[in-house]
């Protein structure tokens, strides 16, 4: 079983989601896209699979979105992707990749979609919220 999840450590719901992989019984692949972008093939691979536009992936609140012009709506991907990897802190995050498919994880229970064995107990995001139990996926 591979899952690999693109994390920022410093972000909440970057952190519930780690939690709730855990909660599931596997211990996935963490990569701190941060310090270690993925490629440009790859990060349109991560796109394409979760069914997002260039632009939905990308974080607006905390970055240099509108400083950098990103908010002009005649930009196109390759623009957006440059800016995107020449700034990773454009990346929104988590991306989470599973043999079930790919994720943005936004919010943090939306990775159980794509989990094999997702959280069967209980489970309580730090902000206290509850996130309710689903059963684990048969075959």
């Amino acid at each position: 079983m591979s899952i690999v999840l693109y994390h920022n450590p410093d972000c909440g719901t970057s952190r519930n989601v780690l939690a709730l992989i855990r909660a599931s019984g596997e211990e996935p692949e963490v990569i701190e896209y941060l310090q270690a972008p993925p490629s440009r093939e790859r990060l349109v691979a991560l796109i394409a699979a979760a069914g997002l536009t260039v632009r939905a992936a990308m974080r607006q609140k905390g970055t240099p979105y509108v400083a950098l012009g990103l908010d002009d709506p005649g930009l196109g991907d390759d623009r957006l992707l440059d800016a995107m990897l020449a700034n990773p802190i454009l990346i929104n995050r988590p991306f989470v990749e599973t043999p079930l498919g790919v994720r943005l994880a936004r919010p943090s229970e939306v990775v159980l979609e794509i989990l094999p064995n997702p959280l069967v107990g209980a489970f309580r995001k730090e902000d206290g919220e509850l996130v309710r139990p689903r059963e684990p996926r048969l075959g």
